[in-house]
Protein backbone atom coordinates (compact mmCIF):
# COMPACT_ATOMS: atom_id res chain seq x y z
CA UNK A 1 0.00 0.00 0.00
CA UNK A 2 1.16 2.96 -0.93
CA UNK A 3 0.71 6.52 1.18
CA UNK A 4 -2.73 8.32 0.89
CA UNK A 5 -3.91 10.82 -1.86
CA UNK A 6 -3.61 13.61 0.89
CA UNK A 7 -0.26 12.72 1.84
CA UNK A 8 1.34 12.09 -1.22
CA UNK A 9 -0.17 15.39 -2.94
CA UNK A 10 1.46 17.23 0.97
CA UNK A 11 4.41 16.00 -0.56
CA UNK A 12 4.56 16.96 -3.32
CA UNK A 13 3.76 19.99 -2.38
CA UNK A 14 6.66 19.73 -0.61
CA UNK A 15 9.18 19.41 -3.39
CA UNK A 16 7.50 21.22 -5.94
CA UNK A 17 10.43 23.29 -6.37
CA UNK A 18 12.76 20.08 -6.74
CA UNK A 19 10.61 18.75 -9.44
CA UNK A 20 7.79 16.24 -9.89
CA UNK A 21 7.83 12.81 -8.64
CA UNK A 22 8.24 9.61 -10.33
CA UNK A 23 7.24 5.95 -8.70
CA UNK A 24 9.23 2.91 -9.45
CA UNK A 25 9.04 -0.28 -7.25
CA UNK A 26 12.08 -0.59 -4.46
CA UNK A 27 12.85 -3.26 -1.84
CA UNK A 28 9.11 -4.29 -1.67
CA UNK A 29 7.25 -0.99 -1.62
CA UNK A 30 7.40 2.08 -4.02
CA UNK A 31 10.75 4.39 -4.11
CA UNK A 32 10.44 8.10 -4.79
CA UNK A 33 12.52 9.79 -7.13
CA UNK A 34 13.01 13.24 -8.69
CA UNK A 35 15.23 13.18 -11.99
CA UNK A 36 16.47 9.53 -11.42
CA UNK A 37 17.72 10.48 -7.40
CA UNK A 38 16.19 8.10 -5.02
CA UNK A 39 15.25 9.89 -1.54
CA UNK A 40 12.51 7.82 -0.32
CA UNK A 41 10.41 4.96 -0.28
CA UNK A 42 6.93 4.07 0.71
CA UNK A 43 6.17 1.12 2.43
CA UNK A 44 2.79 -0.72 4.03
CA UNK A 45 1.13 3.12 4.22
CA UNK A 46 4.41 4.52 5.66
CA UNK A 47 7.33 6.88 4.95
CA UNK A 48 10.86 6.44 4.78
CA UNK A 49 12.88 9.64 3.80
CA UNK A 50 16.97 7.85 2.55
CA UNK A 51 19.56 8.69 4.95
CA UNK A 52 22.78 9.86 3.97
CA UNK A 53 25.56 11.22 5.54
CA UNK A 54 25.11 14.12 7.75
CA UNK A 55 21.33 14.05 7.29
CA UNK A 56 21.17 10.63 8.73
CA UNK A 57 22.58 12.15 12.28
CA UNK A 58 19.92 14.47 12.03
CA UNK A 59 17.32 11.77 11.57
CA UNK A 60 18.70 9.61 14.52
CA UNK A 61 18.17 13.01 16.45
CA UNK A 62 14.74 12.97 15.82
CA UNK A 63 14.16 9.48 16.94
CA UNK A 64 13.15 8.33 13.32
CA UNK A 65 12.80 4.71 12.52
CA UNK A 66 14.91 2.69 10.44
CA UNK A 67 13.28 0.73 7.55
CA UNK A 68 13.29 -2.93 7.63
CA UNK A 69 12.89 -4.91 4.75
CA UNK A 70 11.94 -8.68 4.77
CA UNK A 71 14.07 -9.67 1.82
CA UNK A 72 12.78 -13.73 1.78
CA UNK A 73 12.08 -13.93 5.32
CA UNK A 74 15.36 -12.56 6.25
CA UNK A 75 15.14 -8.99 8.02
CA UNK A 76 16.94 -6.26 6.46
CA UNK A 77 17.87 -2.66 7.98
CA UNK A 78 18.05 -0.01 5.25
CA UNK A 79 19.32 3.46 5.68
CA UNK A 80 15.72 5.12 4.99
CA UNK A 81 14.06 6.71 8.37
CA UNK A 82 10.31 6.35 9.38
CA UNK A 83 8.07 10.06 8.75
CA UNK A 84 6.27 10.41 11.95
CA UNK A 85 2.97 11.42 12.74
CA UNK A 86 3.93 14.38 14.39
CA UNK A 87 6.33 15.20 11.42
CA UNK A 88 3.44 15.23 8.95
CA UNK A 89 1.42 17.69 10.94
CA UNK A 90 4.61 19.95 10.29
CA UNK A 91 4.77 20.87 6.99
CA UNK A 92 7.79 23.00 7.27
CA UNK A 93 10.18 20.46 8.72
CA UNK A 94 8.78 17.67 6.37
CA UNK A 95 9.73 19.65 3.72
CA UNK A 96 12.84 21.12 4.87
CA UNK A 97 13.56 17.09 5.83
CA UNK A 98 12.61 15.88 2.06
CA UNK A 99 14.91 18.38 0.65
CA UNK A 100 17.70 17.42 2.91
CA UNK A 101 17.06 13.62 1.92
CA UNK A 102 16.73 14.41 -1.88
CA UNK A 103 20.65 16.81 -1.99
CA UNK A 104 22.40 14.72 0.05
CA UNK A 105 21.07 11.32 -2.33
CA UNK A 106 22.36 13.37 -4.94
CA UNK A 107 25.45 14.56 -3.53
CA UNK A 108 26.36 10.55 -2.47
CA UNK A 109 25.76 9.90 -6.17
CA UNK A 110 28.38 12.72 -7.49
CA UNK A 111 30.85 11.60 -5.01
CA UNK A 112 30.78 8.16 -6.48
CA UNK A 113 31.23 9.35 -10.14
CA UNK A 114 34.12 11.36 -9.08
CA UNK A 115 35.82 8.46 -8.33
CA UNK A 116 37.80 7.35 -11.05
CA UNK A 117 38.13 3.91 -11.59
CA UNK A 118 41.65 2.88 -12.90
CA UNK A 119 42.71 0.54 -15.59
CA UNK A 120 43.54 -2.18 -13.12
CA UNK A 121 40.27 -2.48 -11.47
CA UNK A 122 38.80 -3.21 -15.18
CA UNK A 123 38.22 -7.06 -15.62
CA UNK A 124 40.44 -9.14 -16.88
CA UNK A 125 43.57 -6.22 -16.86
CA UNK A 126 45.54 -5.71 -12.95
CA UNK A 127 48.17 -4.41 -11.85
CA UNK A 128 50.86 -5.67 -14.43
CA UNK A 129 49.05 -4.70 -17.44
CA UNK A 130 48.20 -1.40 -16.22
CA UNK A 131 51.65 -0.60 -16.01
CA UNK A 132 52.31 -1.71 -19.40
CA UNK A 133 49.67 0.19 -20.86
CA UNK A 134 51.14 3.44 -18.85
CA UNK A 135 54.09 2.85 -20.43
CA UNK A 136 52.51 3.45 -23.82
CA UNK A 137 50.66 6.60 -22.93
CA UNK A 138 47.31 5.20 -21.86
CA UNK A 139 46.58 5.70 -18.54
CA UNK A 140 43.16 6.16 -18.17
CA UNK A 141 39.96 3.74 -18.38
CA UNK A 142 38.58 6.75 -21.12
CA UNK A 143 41.44 6.57 -23.27
CA UNK A 144 41.46 2.87 -22.89
CA UNK A 145 38.05 2.74 -24.41
CA UNK A 146 38.86 6.04 -27.02
CA UNK A 147 41.92 4.06 -28.25
CA UNK A 148 39.98 0.70 -28.20
CA UNK A 149 41.42 -2.67 -27.96
CA UNK A 150 43.03 -3.09 -31.15
CA UNK A 151 45.01 -0.28 -31.27
CA UNK A 152 46.46 -0.98 -27.57
CA UNK A 153 47.02 -4.10 -28.62
CA UNK A 154 49.55 -2.87 -31.36
CA UNK A 155 50.98 -0.34 -28.89
CA UNK A 156 51.70 -3.36 -26.40
CA UNK A 157 53.03 -5.72 -29.00
CA UNK A 158 55.81 -3.10 -30.10
CA UNK A 159 56.97 -2.82 -26.64
CA UNK A 160 56.01 -6.68 -26.26
CA UNK A 161 57.59 -8.03 -29.66
CA UNK A 162 55.76 -11.08 -29.40
CA UNK A 163 51.65 -11.85 -30.05
CA UNK A 164 49.33 -12.87 -27.54
CA UNK A 165 45.88 -13.04 -28.90
CA UNK A 166 44.56 -13.63 -24.87
CA UNK A 167 45.83 -10.55 -24.27
CA UNK A 168 43.57 -9.12 -27.18
CA UNK A 169 40.40 -10.70 -25.47
CA UNK A 170 41.41 -9.28 -22.15
CA UNK A 171 41.50 -5.60 -23.96
CA UNK A 172 38.59 -6.07 -25.68
CA UNK A 173 36.97 -7.90 -22.65
CA UNK A 174 37.82 -4.42 -20.25
CA UNK A 175 36.24 -1.97 -22.69
CA UNK A 176 33.29 -4.00 -22.72
CA UNK A 177 33.02 -4.26 -19.33
CA UNK A 178 32.91 -8.34 -18.95
CA UNK A 179 35.40 -11.40 -18.22
CA UNK A 180 37.26 -12.70 -20.96
CA UNK A 181 35.86 -16.28 -20.27
CA UNK A 182 32.07 -14.22 -21.16
CA UNK A 183 33.17 -12.33 -24.18
CA UNK A 184 30.46 -11.97 -27.02
CA UNK A 185 31.31 -14.35 -29.60
CA UNK A 186 30.53 -11.79 -32.62
CA UNK A 187 33.32 -9.65 -31.16
CA UNK A 188 35.77 -13.04 -29.98
CA UNK A 189 35.35 -13.97 -33.74
CA UNK A 190 35.95 -10.56 -34.96
CA UNK A 191 39.16 -10.37 -33.29
CA UNK A 192 40.33 -13.86 -34.12
CA UNK A 193 40.30 -13.13 -37.97
CA UNK A 194 41.75 -9.78 -37.42
CA UNK A 195 44.53 -10.93 -35.25
CA UNK A 196 45.40 -14.02 -37.57
CA UNK A 197 45.42 -11.17 -40.30
CA UNK A 198 48.34 -9.59 -38.17
CA UNK A 199 50.27 -12.15 -37.39
CA UNK A 200 49.82 -13.62 -41.07
CA UNK A 201 51.24 -10.35 -42.32
CA UNK A 202 53.77 -10.25 -40.17
CA UNK A 203 55.34 -13.29 -40.64
CA UNK A 204 55.14 -13.30 -44.62
CA UNK A 205 58.77 -11.95 -45.32
CA UNK A 206 57.28 -10.39 -48.86
CA UNK A 207 54.77 -8.03 -47.22
CA UNK A 208 56.44 -4.42 -46.36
Amino acid sequence: MLLSGDRFAQLQHGVSALGKIKKKSQFGGIGLLIDGILFAISSDGEFYLRGNSHVEVLFKARGMEKFIYSKRGIPVTLRYYRVSESLWQNQKQLSEYVNLAYQYSMKEIIDRQKIPIRLKDLPNLGIALERQLWKVGISKVEELRIVGAKAAYLKLQQQRKKTNINLLFALAGAIEGCHVAVLPEKLRDELISWHSELVHHHSDPYSS
